[in-house]
């Protein structure tokens, strides 16, 4: 067996390049359970570029979600946002730009100046605001090792993450706001007469790619969160520091390959060059996948233990007035009817609740129970909290 594992390994690192010589972090991760399969110095603090925009279309989606913006309503540009460089759509200041096309500019664009007016229209006026909003929700959702200084990843020396942390952003993105995800699939998009194409290659290279981020300044250098559905998996790749284009869309490609096989195969989980200890495994693991047991990596507990009090603690919303029958708890959404049927027993078995399945928008399966009290829904989302179960709260 040790043989067998070594063997693997040693086929394993012919396939990814060598650290540092063409990027700086890497990891593959399943979106559905949270396991990390392939991981390389994950939890190192990098520039995280414009993968910094992941959380502020994340507050974005938050804000929609509690009605506090509306796909049709307009922002107002700002001097300030106008001047944003140096990717960027070119909004005059003075002029407004729907919500749903500001989501655009982003993940097809990534542009700048969009950034900062989302950042001003939601938190007052000011994006310096916006920055410690992001960096506070990053903190309760689990991401230790990020600090956020702009709504954009414009260069800040005091502007950092990991790719362990940008992992379970994405997959907290995934996960409370699936109805959104396909803004992140987007490959081109039209504004004012031109077109704009993603700059995430993988989306017409590669079988099942489904977004989701590209990021790039001299500091950070090329980085790209990508994901792909395959025979009913769905995994995520992230690679920081890459030399070129060509580099991160390589490496990115390898990752999920690999990621994809180990799946297949039942390998055990890989962690090369870390001095962080891993988290436990996420005891609501129901993909399948064979582990080492308590020392496989995951991002999922951390994920799990903190999303219960996330929308209380940043939500400008207005939930303690609700009529009972108004609020729901969701247990998560999945790429596949079984993972998802696997939750609603899961819950069952845990918490004695029984849910429903819903086919979500873009086609995911969420597990959710309908018509509760906001009381009735607060004490199941402790109670599921308490259990390791990943919940929200929704209204």
């Amino acid at each position: 067996m040790k043989r067998l594992i070594s063997v693997f390994f040693a086929c394993f690192m012919l396939a990814i390049p060598a650290f540092g010589a063409q990027y700086r972090a890497a990891l593959v991760a399943d979106m559905d359970s949270g396991l990390i399969l392939y991981q390389e110095h994950a939890d190192d603090q990098n520039y995280p570029a414009s993968l910094t925009k992941i959380m502020t279309l994340y507050l974005t989606f938050d804000a929609l979600e509690h009605g506090r913006l509306h796909l049709d309503d307009y922002l107002i540009v700002s001097k300030s946002a106008a001047a944003a460089e140096p990717v960027k759509l070119g909004v005059a200041a003075g002029s407004k730009i729907k919500v749903e096309d500001a989501i655009k500019a982003l993940t097809v664009l990534s542009a700048n100046d969009v950034a900062r007016v989302l950042a001003e229209n939601l938190k007052g006026g000011r994006e310096g605001n916006f920055a410690d909003l992001m960096t506070r929700v990053a903190g309760e959702i689990g991401l230790s090792g990020t600090n956020f200084e702009n709504s954009s990843g414009l260069p800040n020396d005091d502007h950092l993450s990991t790719a362990r942390d940008i992992a379970l952003l994405a997959m907290a993105v995934y996960k409370h706001f699936p109805q959104y995800w396909h803004y992140f699939s987007i490959k081109t998009w039209t504004y004012n007469g031109k077109t704009y194409t993603n700059g995430n290659r993988l989306l017409g290279t590669y079988p099942g790619c489904d977004g989701m981020k590209t990021g790039y300044t001299r500091k950070s250098r090329y980085s790209l969160v990508a994901t792909a559905k395959r025979d009913g998996r769905h995994l995520m790749s992230v690679v920081l520091g890459a030399e070129s284009k060509d580099v991160r869309a390589n490496v990115s490609t390898r990752m999920l390959n690999k990621g994809f096989e180990m799946l297949a195969t039942g390998a055990t989980p890989v962690v090369v060059n870390s001095d962080v200890p891993s988290l436990p495994q996420n005891i609501n693991n129901n993909s399948g996948v064979k582990s080492s047991g308590a020392a496989a990596p995951t991002f999922a507990s951390a994920y799990n233990a903190a999303r219960g009090a996330i929308v209380p603690k940043y939500s400008t919303a207005n939930t303690s007035g609700n009529a009972p029958g108004n609020a729901g708890v969701q247990f998560g959404a999945f790429s596949s009817r079984a993972s998802a049927q696997s939750q609603v027993q899961n819950v069952l078995n845990q918490i004695g609740v029984n849910t429903v399945i819903e086919t979500a928008p873009n086609g995911m399966f969420r597990v959710r129970v309908n018509n509760l009290s906001e009381s009735a829904a607060q004490n199941i989302r402790n109670r599921a909290q308490n259990a390791g179960i990943d919940c929200y709260v929704f209204h």
